[in-house]
């Protein structure tokens, strides 16, 4: 029967605590998501690289299907996984002997795919999803590659009694800037850089400067990329007049 307090029907306690226990089953339920990183990945042309994404609270989905894809590719599939097993012909064809995961870790709800020989044109966004559960959670990936720059004289200026000194730097990836820097570290006027995107997608970037021959003169090109935070710089020595 129900009670009345204060003019308000109540349920009888035996019946509260099964309704409350009911909500609470349908709420743990409810509660399972997936888990990835809100900051990209960054990974290296050539590494292996893992795109972390993990059920959250652990569950076992080694039976489970799962899905990694790239929206902005057809097909989308990256690695597919239906009946224990991981399907081949349905991923996109550049993903193809390059993509894993851990049965193990899928025990624990972890369903990280591992990324091998990581190349440029996999940087992008990758969505891990479970069907069964129909959640899903999105990674971003970020792939760089650098080198160090190589300077070299190129020639005399004669007109400004200096030389022309050239940087050289290849293998970059996203396309990097180019910087001049005397011993002071003050930006030096350079002329513009040449880029030069090769077959496999790195970048080749040269860029000349004039300088004057002063007296133990030191100058140092930076090649940099902000995106993937790779700096790298070499100095030279011009020997001045006497």
């Amino acid at each position: 029967m129900f009670s009345r307090r204060n003019g308000h029907q109540s349920l009888p306690r035996s019946l509260s605590v099964l309704v409350y226990l009911l909500l609470q089953t349908h709420s743990c339920k409810g509660q399972s998501q997936l888990i990835a990183p809100s900051q990209p990945i960054v990974a290296k042309v050539g590494n292996d690289v893992i795109l972390p994404c993990h059920l959250e609270p652990a569950v076992d989905v080694v039976s489970f299907s799962l899905e990694w894809t790239r929206p902005d590719m057809n097909p989308v599939f990256v690695h597919m996984r239906r009946a224990r097993q991981d399907l081949i012909d349905t991923k996109h064809p550049s993903y193809k002997g390059r993509t894993s995961v851990s049965i193990d870790e899928l025990k624990n709800g972890n369903i990280s795919l591992k990324l091998s020989k990581v190349k440029p044109s996999d940087a992008g966004r990758y969505q891990c999803y479970i069907p069964k559960l129909d959640i899903g959670a999105f990674v971003e990936l970020v792939v760089g590659a650098a080198s160090s720059p190589v300077i070299s004289l190129s020639g005399l200026d004669r007109n400004k009694a200096g030389v022309i000194l050239k940087c050289n730097s290849t293998g970059w990836y996203p396309e990097p800037e180019v910087f001049w820097l005397d011993g002071e570290g003050n930006l030096l006027s350079a002329g513009p850089t040449e880029t030069v995107r090769g077959p496999d997608d790195l970048y080749t970037v040269s860029s000349r400067v004039t300088v004057e021959k002063r007296h133990s003169n030191s100058f140092t090109c930076r090649v940099q990329q902000n995106s993937t935070n790779q700096i790298r710089e070499t100095r030279i020595h011009v020997p001045g007049r006497e």
